[in-house]
């Protein structure tokens, strides 16, 4: 009677446990089965790509919206993010054409375009874009000379673009710019190179100087030939108006010597004139010869002194 008992209890406790085993495998089934129909349903952000396979093979492309997929069957393969995205390009090691080692680094600027593409036509197109856009760097620098890889960045930077787009076709990313962010030359030729620009510093300013020197001078004497120039003409036009003048005081002279000596000569002619003339005469030599009476003059004399008619006669008077 008590192993009957014994036993019942048994097959009840193994009952419970397969109940609950069930229990448990059905809760886990409905969550699995929850989780999948969850998972089904996409929200697909602004600016990406959901790409969808079923049963393994390529589907469709989601867009931005509101999605539903089929489970079990439908399964979002890959996540492309269709935003301009940069990617750091790690410095290398390039030649020059005149065999200089120098290091150099850049960034790109890509943006995916064809989400399929992106995802079935290459395996990372980051990594092969970073690689293509190095091996590009260094077989345009290996063209260039040392000096003009710092001058022409836009010439290497345009030659990795369009390499890169060519690739980009068939990888389904569009390559927007390359830049160049350091070229860095050994030290030994940076120091030379420093060297020669501070030469060609003190170059510049030593034929900025001489320039100002040279300009300076031309303005000095520009400046004294137009001293001397207005000089001259102040004195040429002195000159002239100063003969202008004693030209005038000349003719106004003659003028009026004209004027007296007709006048003079009309005077003559009038009855008593000639006695006139030699009254007048007369006192004019007689107040010179109040002059002689001054030391230091020598003075000669007719031999007569008393005749004074004589002393007319031979003035012509």
């Amino acid at each position: 009677m008590e192993q009957t008992v014994i036993n019942s209890n048994l097959l009840t406790g193994t009952i419970n446990y397969m109940e609950i085993f069930v229990l448990v495998v059905w809760a886990s089934i409905f969550v699995f089965l929850a989780f999948k129909f969850i998972q089904a349903i996409c929200l697909v952000p602004t600016k990406s790509a959901y790409v969808v396979e079923r049963l393994g093979k390529y589907r469709c492309t989601l867009d931005a919206g509101f999605h539903v997929l089929l489970p079990f069957i439908d399964r979002v393969a890959f996540i492309q993010d269709l935003k301009e995205e940069t990617i750091d390009v790690p410095p290398q090691e390039c030649f020059s054409r005149d065999e200089v080692n120098v290091e150099v680094d850049g960034v790109i600027y890509i943006q995916v375009v064809d989400s399929v593409k992106a995802s079935y036509g290459i395996t990372d197109y980051r990594f092969a874009a970073t690689q293509l856009a190095q091996t590009t760097t260094r077989s345009v620098i290996g063209t260039l000379d040392l000096d003009r890889t710092f001058e022409e960045r836009d010439i290497i930077s345009a030659k990795v673009v369009e390499v890169l787009d060519k690739a980009g076709e068939s990888w389904g990313i569009r390559v927007h710019r390359y830049e160049i962010k350091n070229i860095t030359p050994p030290l030994t030729v940076k120091n030379s190179m420093e060297l020669q620009v501070n030469a060609e510093r003190e170059r510049r300013a030593i034929l900025a100087k001489s320039l100002g020197d040279k300009a300076s001078r031309i303005n000095r004497s520009e400046g004294m030939m137009t001293e001397m120039i207005n000089i001259s003409e102040g004195e040429k036009q002195r000159r002239i108006n100063s003969a202008e003048g004693k030209a005038a005081e000349i003719l106004a002279i003659a003028q009026a010597t004209g004027d007296s000596i007709s006048k003079v000569a009309d005077a003559i002619g009038q009855p008593g004139g000639q006695k006139a003339l030699e009254m007048q005469l007369s006192e004019q030599y007689l107040q010179q010869m109040e002059g002689l009476k001054q030391e230091n003059r020598k003075v000669i004399l007719p031999a007569n002194l008393l005749d004074f008619n004589n002393w007319l006669k031979t003035l012509g008077l």
